[in-house]
Protein backbone atom coordinates (compact mmCIF):
# COMPACT_ATOMS: atom_id res chain seq x y z
CA UNK A 1 0.00 0.00 0.00
CA UNK A 2 1.31 3.43 -0.85
CA UNK A 3 2.36 5.83 1.84
CA UNK A 4 -0.27 8.29 0.60
CA UNK A 5 -3.06 5.71 1.00
CA UNK A 6 -1.92 4.94 4.55
CA UNK A 7 -1.93 8.63 5.42
CA UNK A 8 -5.54 8.99 4.30
CA UNK A 9 -6.75 6.06 6.38
CA UNK A 10 -7.21 3.73 3.43
CA UNK A 11 -5.39 0.83 5.07
CA UNK A 12 -7.06 -2.40 6.09
CA UNK A 13 -9.40 -2.24 9.02
CA UNK A 14 -9.12 -5.10 11.46
CA UNK A 15 -12.39 -4.36 13.29
CA UNK A 16 -15.26 -6.57 12.20
CA UNK A 17 -18.78 -5.60 13.03
CA UNK A 18 -21.96 -7.57 12.65
CA UNK A 19 -25.35 -6.62 11.22
CA UNK A 20 -26.57 -5.36 14.61
CA UNK A 21 -23.81 -2.74 14.69
CA UNK A 22 -24.69 -1.70 11.16
CA UNK A 23 -28.40 -1.33 11.97
CA UNK A 24 -27.58 0.63 15.12
CA UNK A 25 -25.33 2.96 13.12
CA UNK A 26 -28.10 3.50 10.54
CA UNK A 27 -30.63 4.21 13.30
CA UNK A 28 -28.29 6.73 14.96
CA UNK A 29 -27.78 8.52 11.64
CA UNK A 30 -31.53 8.73 11.08
CA UNK A 31 -32.20 9.96 14.62
CA UNK A 32 -29.53 12.63 14.20
CA UNK A 33 -31.40 13.76 11.07
CA UNK A 34 -34.64 14.18 13.04
CA UNK A 35 -36.37 10.80 12.70
CA UNK A 36 -38.08 9.63 15.87
CA UNK A 37 -36.58 6.58 17.56
CA UNK A 38 -39.21 4.01 16.51
CA UNK A 39 -39.25 5.10 12.86
CA UNK A 40 -35.44 5.25 12.74
CA UNK A 41 -35.10 1.70 14.10
CA UNK A 42 -37.71 0.36 11.68
CA UNK A 43 -36.09 2.03 8.66
CA UNK A 44 -32.57 1.06 9.77
CA UNK A 45 -33.61 -2.59 9.99
CA UNK A 46 -34.95 -2.68 6.43
CA UNK A 47 -32.09 -3.15 3.96
CA UNK A 48 -34.36 -2.08 1.10
CA UNK A 49 -34.45 1.49 2.46
CA UNK A 50 -31.80 3.80 1.00
CA UNK A 51 -30.33 5.61 4.00
CA UNK A 52 -28.51 8.20 1.90
CA UNK A 53 -31.64 9.09 -0.06
CA UNK A 54 -33.54 9.58 3.22
CA UNK A 55 -30.81 11.83 4.55
CA UNK A 56 -30.69 13.80 1.28
CA UNK A 57 -34.43 14.43 1.47
CA UNK A 58 -34.28 15.64 5.08
CA UNK A 59 -31.22 17.79 4.28
CA UNK A 60 -33.36 19.51 1.65
CA UNK A 61 -36.08 20.26 4.19
CA UNK A 62 -38.38 17.27 3.77
CA UNK A 63 -39.97 16.23 7.08
CA UNK A 64 -38.69 12.82 8.24
CA UNK A 65 -42.15 11.18 8.17
CA UNK A 66 -42.71 12.28 4.58
CA UNK A 67 -39.19 11.23 3.55
CA UNK A 68 -39.91 7.76 4.98
CA UNK A 69 -43.15 7.54 2.99
CA UNK A 70 -41.43 8.67 -0.22
CA UNK A 71 -38.63 6.13 0.17
CA UNK A 72 -40.82 3.24 1.36
CA UNK A 73 -40.34 0.04 -0.66
CA UNK A 74 -43.16 -0.56 -3.13
CA UNK A 75 -43.77 -4.14 -2.08
CA UNK A 76 -43.40 -6.20 1.08
CA UNK A 77 -40.53 -8.67 1.35
CA UNK A 78 -41.39 -12.28 0.44
CA UNK A 79 -42.89 -14.25 3.29
CA UNK A 80 -40.78 -16.95 4.90
CA UNK A 81 -42.31 -20.25 3.79
CA UNK A 82 -40.43 -22.56 6.11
Amino acid sequence: MSRDAQGRGLGRCSVRRGPEDFRAWRARRLQAAGFDHCLAVRLASDSRVDLHALLDLTDRGCPPDLAARIMAPLCDPPADRS
